[in-house]
């Protein structure tokens, strides 16, 4: 028996869902197995259609595979490894070269794969909790992880990957998916906007290595009903003020779903922000279920039951995204907590990110 089936042998011991995948320089990263769902399955409805994630080039895939942790960067790629500093401080196009840097397969997360998280852990019940108050959770007063950065005065900033409580697994057991809620920001990919217009790479395509660039051609925006259009055209969905978002930062401003943009910002400053559940669409606008199961609108507008997640928006030029919050967002962390207004070039302390693979379907 090999020693890769050994690690393996003895991993499935403690945590069955979990494996060590090798990349084609022979490094380790330990990834979560997560099978093929459909929107049923996720809390979408009855449809036995498949999640979005789990469709790769036009081809259904058994399974995708999620770093366990927050990565790090060595040798200008991507690991998930426990005990770590979470790799930060870097854009999006360098989130997605560390990935696609390890081989065929791996890819920074997308937003597709982060949702069907997301909508797992909520059908589940199993929300998890983490870094987002200052080296523990706002929830929690007795639980903390590891200390790896200080911010400051305020307290304790990033902490090492995988070191806190079973609460902040995405299932609660040791087979998880540690630290979606808080730590550091995690770029994915897959979704922006442009001029609040959405677009996506349709289903887990951003999973292949094709290009997530500014000009790149694969970005579609979305009709009323779920379809894919060419960017620019028109009444496809877009994010909108319900009044004139000024030209000053004074807080997060009241947005909407809209096929035009009516109230358009003219400046950097403003910006929308909301808990997800309290997200709507203009008067006469269709939601279809491919932005609930991108995890862009929520499944209904019932108080916290999206826990209380904050999203973030701007329509003004290209905006990426990040998800899950910081050690300092409270309870506006969370699985469902998109921070959506900011440029691809974005890099601070408390942005990192981590890879994913999938085996890519053959012609």
């Amino acid at each position: 028996m090999s020693n890769f089936d050994l690690s393996n042998l003895a991993l499935a011991a403690v945590c069955p869902s979990n494996e060590i995948r090798y990349d084609d320089k022979g490094m380790p990263s330990v990834m979560v197995k997560i099978p093929k769902q459909t929107y049923a399955q996720l809390g979408l409805g009855s449809s036995t259609a498949t999640h979005p994630a789990f469709i790769v080039n036009g081809q259904e895939v058994p399974f995708i595979y999620i770093s366990k942790y927050q990565n790090i960067i060595q040798n200008g790629r991507a690991y998930s490894l426990p005990g770590q500093d979470p790799a930060n401080n870097l854009g999006f196009d360098a989130a997605v070269s560390a990935c696609e840097a390890k081989g065929s397969g791996w890819h920074l997360m997308t937003n597709a794969e982060w949702a069907a998280i997301a909508l797992w852990c909520r059908k589940n019940g199993t929300m998890p909790k983490g870094n987002n108050n200052y080296g523990k959770d706002v929830d929690e007063g007795n639980y903390k992880a590891i200390p790896t950065y200080q911010d400051g005065a305020a307290g304790t900033g990033r902490v090492a990957t995988g070191t806190g409580p079973l609460t902040w697994s995405h299932d609660g057991t040791p087979s998880g998916i540690w630290d979606l809620n808080g730590n550091v920001w995690e770029w994915v990919g897959g979704y922006r906007t442009v001029d609040g217009e959405i677009q996506v790479i349709p289903n887990n395509d951003a999973a292949a290595g094709i290009s997530q660039s500014a000009s790149s051609t694969l970005w579609k925006a979305i009709l009323q009903d779920g379809s894919p259009a060419a960017p620019g055209t028109a009444n496809t969905l877009k994010w909108d003020y319900t009044a004139d978002p000024g030209t000053t930062d004074t807080g997060g401003k009241v947005f909407r779903l809209n096929t035009t943009v009516q109230y358009k910002q003219t400046v950097e400053a403003p910006y929308g922000a909301e808990p997800i559940e309290n997200m709507a669409a203009a008067s006469g606008v269709t939601v279809p279920d491919l932005l609930k199961a991108l995890a862009l609108y929520p499944l209904d507008a019932t108080a916290n039951s999206h826990g209380g997640d904050y999203f973030w928006m701007r329509n003004l030029g290209e905006r990426l995204a990040c998800r899950g919050g910081i050690w300092g967002s409270g309870s506006g962390a969370g699985v469902f907590a998109l921070r959506g207004h900011v440029p691809r070039s974005y890099a601070w302390p408390y942005v990192g990110f981590r890879s994913a693979f999938v085996q890519l379907p053959t012609a």
